[in-house]
């Protein structure tokens, strides 16, 4: 477990950022589109705290969705929620990037004519080490996606699809928020048990088809050597403790990963790799070489 000390909470704007003011240990409330830029900043001068950044839809894949990517693409020890409920609740019911096609917004009243961003296959294709899917009727399930998203090392995405019946729903007749959470129920479904439905149609057979490729992807180990000059100790942290050495071949998969050297009568050293989804072979020299 965590102390409330070794946490901070950050949020930009919208609905889902008021999230800060209901819990009890370390938040910061910033800019729209800028939390993921707050909280790597947070990272790089505090890296012993957990930084947990919540965002809506609109935050993150509009103003903020460049900072998305390469966040993901750094792979950052970072977890980040992202309350996705396909419009901007806050400020009047204006399309978002996930409004759906053919949905009805304040600024789409003959509906909408674009695609909707698929956040979660972006974050696997940017380089997130862990990508879920929940939805807000499934509380459980959904705190244990949470649980294994803060625990994962590197940058972890949490796409909880909520609803906003107040302006999204009106507008497109889904029903109270009671209906809206129970068509939650109605259409969501495992990956496991979405394999065995029958009659999934073409385009469902290809978004299954793309998120089975993008797993297998993702868990594809990459070749990664290791060099270092017979006497220095190396341990990867989570990996083992590999000893000495001058070559040392491994296999490991996309993640974030800490390597250690240590060495009597030297400074230790200390480095963070990031080993991404479909990446060449990596070489990284461990030496401890600066005397105490």
């Amino acid at each position: 477990g965590y102390k409330k000390d070794d946490i901070v909470l950050v949020s930009g704007i919208g609905c889902s950022s008021r999230m800060p003011v209901y819990v009890d240990f370390n938040t910061i409330h910033t800019v729209h589109g800028r939390a993921l830029t707050f909280a790597t900043g947070i990272k790089l001068a505090k890296p012993n705290l957990k930084v947990i950044v919540v965002m809506g839809d609109g935050d993150s894949m509009a103003i903020g969705g460049n900072h998305f990517i390469h966040a993901a693409r750094r792979n950052i020890n970072i977890t980040t929620i992202i309350i996705n409920n396909n419009t901007y609740g806050m400020t009047g019911g204006q399309y978002s990037p996930t409004t759906p096609y053919g949905d009805r917004a304040s600024t789409a009243p003959y509906t909408h004519i674009e695609q909707a961003f698929k956040i979660s296959e972006l974050a696997v294709t940017a380089g997130a080490s862990f990508v879920a899917r929940g939805t807000v009727y499934h509380a459980e399930k959904l705190k244990e996606l949470m649980e294994q998203a803060i625990k994962k090392e590197g940058f972890s995405v949490m796409e909880v699809m909520s609803h906003c019946h107040t302006q999204y729903g009106k507008m497109n007749k889904k029903g109270s928020h009671i209906e809206m959470m129970k068509t939650q129920k109605r259409i969501s479904v495992s990956v496991k048990k979405a394999e065995k439905i029958e009659s999934k149609g073409p385009r469902f057979n290809e978004q299954l088809k793309s998120l089975d490729e993008l797993v297998k992807l993702a868990q594809i180990p990459v070749p990664v050597t290791l060099e270092s000059d017979g006497v220095t100790e190396v341990v990867i942290y989570k990996v083992g403790k590999f000893g000495s050495f001058y070559i040392r071949e491994l296999n490991l998969r996309p993640g974030t990963y800490t390597i250690v050297g240590a060495r009597d009568g030297f400074k230790d050293v200390r480095q963070k790799i990031s080993v991404k989804t479909g990446q060449g072979p990596m070489r990284i020299i461990v030496k401890c070489g600066e005397k105490i």
